[in-house]
């Protein structure tokens, strides 16, 4: 028992806690620069003042994450961000294919308590800040009201991740709140701010449960009332109806034309009454019978929010930044998600809930947007990154801001071992050494070639069992009709090969083929088209043999498009293979794709065709053959930065007849060797939204789930039959002394070879 007398005033418990490394936002963008710093061997304190990690997309708000990929809804092909958010992304996935939130708070914490550099603060909120002197940041001073004690944080530098800046606030940083005028950047989309606003509000979500059951409702008395007057969007069933929940009811929005700080509180009132409202609407307006047995099992304790301060950087990111894909010496990250923005009105707006504008493909952003201006030991991450209000519309995203995240913790984590200061890694000698580590954990870096890159790799001689020499893509006896455009996106290079694909036809037609590229040879917009021809077919089923072998293309990705023909069967493929995809120029509203983007002019926006595929089961390849064998898939991948897809392959390919794919790294003289980094094929071109959605794979078909590593004794140096993540890194439990080693593995399945995009070796 303890027993306490009167006194006359108490004190807090005061901690007093010393790090490398401070981040402040349990956000995805905090999430993504904890780990990434930690496992750079510098001790980092994540403070969160939430209960739950994850921000916007924790079990609290529920909204999905997304960046490049866009629901794949764009042209950003195998765009999903790599490095930790990817981790995290395909761990979920793999854990939780269904999308539960509560979930997916749980491969956060776990990934977090799983390093042991890493001290996890939840509902510890910053109250004050001290500074050594006016541009260094000392200390910062934070609550936890849960256990009511006070910490004090003690760090050589500070990751503000927070979202609305508290630490970049308080410590005097410059910002801007709002829409910059349109003449300040030349950005033509710069809005009408009378008329369209200047900020983006807040959303709270609902969640509703079939009970197989009559459920009555009676809704609070500050329910809204008279809610299809008040939300004209009622009335669209594009944006309603009783199908939809959590996610899809983003455009709930309120708050643009107030403060989107210190007025939250009364923004989430105001959306308390707009979901209660139009829950009393479903449930006793009469108009929705098929809702009687459902009832409310979830609403929003706390508003997503999207935009407050953006702090000022050594770079503002602007729209010709976005729509131009401009590069940058010292990118460290990349944006894909469309220039997306609301009207200020939200919820209550007659227009429409948002104004999403793509780019032909990602965009890169340049470290100087995340280092502080004013303070010398501090970065700013995630919302607060340095943007214009409308660069803002697409770097807000969360994958976008995980990504940016996991650059400032490598950052930070090369300062403290260099004893650099952030502006430091601005030059350009010096930010090849983040961009060179960045890559190494599986970070694409848009347009960015580095050298010495896979470590000892370098000076070894590589040789495999076998490369995949693509005579065909096997039948599986069902076809695609072809009632908008397909195309098969493939890797040529030299003489087009020739193409031969089975068809049926309803009645004598014409079958129309183009073949096109982009531009821009990063990019997957078919904006250039180099052939065409047209196919007189009789109503059967036939093959037709598509002859582009006098058009010789430099080495890129090549659009083989069957134009719209009702009439027509294309016989269609079950394989998969690293590098190889259908696409499809049809409609998905909700990221505004209408198959073509037609801007009005003068914004400063691109007129487009938009070619995406369809999600897992559908989207099948189509069943080619070619003459010559498509040749893409090469062991010389091996030696590239690039582990994805991009103008290329990159990837080694083993052909389906080898029953024991192997890789073998031989050196002339002995390697000590510590540690293995594989990078596998975890299909980057799927979203892999965190809640709701759900997906059809829980591990992705093309992974390498077995393997094995072995010296030139056949000593096993690591064995694995579990595999579903990107990048696995082998650290060995002793250095070992090697002049071989032999990486044998297992096709994923029938109708998958194995692949690898790459191989580090320190």
């Amino acid at each position: 028992m303890i027993i306490q007398e009167y006194t006359s005033k108490r004190e807090l418990t005061k901690i007093e806690k010393t790090f490398d490394l401070v981040v402040i936002g349990g956000g995805m963008a905090g999430v993504c620069c904890a780990i990434t710093a930690a496992r750079q061997g510098i001790k980092v304190a994540l403070i969160q003042d939430r209960p739950v990690l994850g921000g916007n997309a924790s079990s609290e708000v529920r909204l999905w994450v997304l960046g490049a990929t866009s629901h794949m809804g764009n042209n950003n092909r195998w765009s999903r961000e790599g490095g930790v958010i990817d981790e995290i992304l395909v761990e979920n996935t793999f854990r939780n294919k269904e999308g539960n939130p509560v979930l997916f708070d749980m491969v956060l914490v776990d990934k977090v308590l799983a390093e042991k550099n890493i001290e996890l603060f939840l509902n510890t909120i910053v109250l004050d800040i001290e500074k050594s002197n006016e541009k260094t940041i000392k200390l910062v001073t934070a609550f936890n009201p849960q256990n009511q004690t006070e910490y004090t944080f003690k760090a050589e530098l500070f990751a503000d991740c927070s979202g609305d800046g508290i630490v970049s606030y308080l410590a005097g940083a410059a910002y801007r709140i709002g829409a910059e005028d349109k003449e300040e950047h030349l950005e033509l989309f710069a809005p009408d701010k009378n008329e369209y606003g200047e900020l983006l509000g807040h959303s709270i979500f609902f969640y509703m449960k079939d009970t197989g059951k009559p459920v009555s409702y009676v809704a609070p008395d500050f329910a809204l009332k008279n809610v299809e007057e008040a939300i004209p969007k009622l009335m669209n069933p594009g944006y309603f109806n009783t199908g939809h929940h959590g996610c899809k009811y983003w455009w709930l929005e309120y708050g643009g034309r107030i403060d989107t700080i210190h007025d939250t509180e009364a923004i989430k009132y105001e959306l308390w009454k707009v979901v209660y409202g139009i829950w009393d609407y479903i449930k006793n307006s009469g108009k929705y019978p098929e809702a009687i047995n459902y009832t409310l099992e979830w609403v929003g304790v706390i508003p997503g929010k999207r935009e407050s301060r953006r702090f000022k950087g050594y770079y503002m990111l602007t729209q010709q930044d976005v729509i131009e894909q401009r590069n940058h010496y010292d990118s460290v990250a990349y944006g894909g998600w469309s220039i997306d923005l609301h009207p200020a009105d939200g919820v209550y707006s007659a227009k429409n809930g948002c104004n999403q504008w793509h780019s032909k493909g990602v965009y890169p952003i340049p470290y100087r947007s995340y280092v502080s201006y004013d303070i010398d030991n501090l970065f700013i991450g995630g919302r607060l990154m340095s943007a214009s209000h409308v660069a803002f519309g697409s770097s807000r995203v969360m994958c976008t801001s995980a990504h940016g995240g996991q650059a400032i913790g490598m950052a930070a984590a090369l300062c403290i071992a260099k004893n650099q200061k952030p502006v430091d890694y601005i030059q350009p000698a010096k930010i090849k050494d983040l961009q060179r580590k960045l890559i190494a954990t599986g970070q694409y870096l848009p347009e960015i070639k580095l050298n010495e890159f896979g470590g000892l790799i370098k000076n070894a001689s590589i040789s495999v069992s076998s490369e995949l020499s693509l005579s065909q893509l096997k039948p599986n006896n069902n076809y695609f009709k072809l009632d908008y455009p397909a195309a098969m996106l493939l890797p040529l290079k030299g003489r087009v090969q020739i193409i031969q694909i089975e068809v049926k036809c309803k009645k004598a037609t014409t079958l129309k083929v183009e073949i096109r590229t982009s531009i821009k040879k990063e990019n997957f917009t078919p904006d250039v088209v180099l052939f065409k021809n047209e196919y007189n077919l009789d109503k059967s089923t036939q093959q037709v043999d598509i002859d582009f072998s006098l058009l010789g293309v430099e080495r890129g990705y090549y659009f083989i498009c069957f134009m719209k023909n009702e009439l027509i069967e294309i016989a269609e493929s079950d394989q998969l293979i690293t590098g190889l995809m259908s696409v499809f120029n049809y409609q998905n509203p909700a990221v505004s794709n209408y198959g073509i983007q037609v801007p009005p002019d003068n914004i400063g926006v691109e007129k487009f065709e938009l070619w995406c595929p369809l999600r897992r089961p559908k989207g099948k390849n189509f069943a080619l053959k070619f003459t010559p064998t498509l040749e893409a898939f090469e062991m010389s991948n091996l030696r590239s930065e690039l582990m994805r897809p991009v103008v290329g392959t990159n990837a080694w390919v083993a052909s389906f007849e080898d029953e024991n794919p192997t890789l073998t790294l031989s050196w002339e003289e002995q390697q000590s060797i510590q540690q293995i980094r594989l990078f596998f094929d975890t299909d980057y071109d799927h979203a892999m939204e965190n809640v709701q959605m759900g997906h059809h794979d829980s591990a992705m078909p093309f992974c390498v789930k077995e393997y094995t590593i072995t010296d030139e004794n056949d000593t096993v140096l690591f064995e694995t039959t579990t595999n579903h993540q990107t990048v696995n890194t082998i650290k060995l439990p002793n250095t070992v002394v090697v002049s071989q080693l032999k990486i044998a593995l297992k096709h994923p399945s029938e109708i998958t070879p194995a692949a690898l995009f790459g191989i580090i070796v320190n």
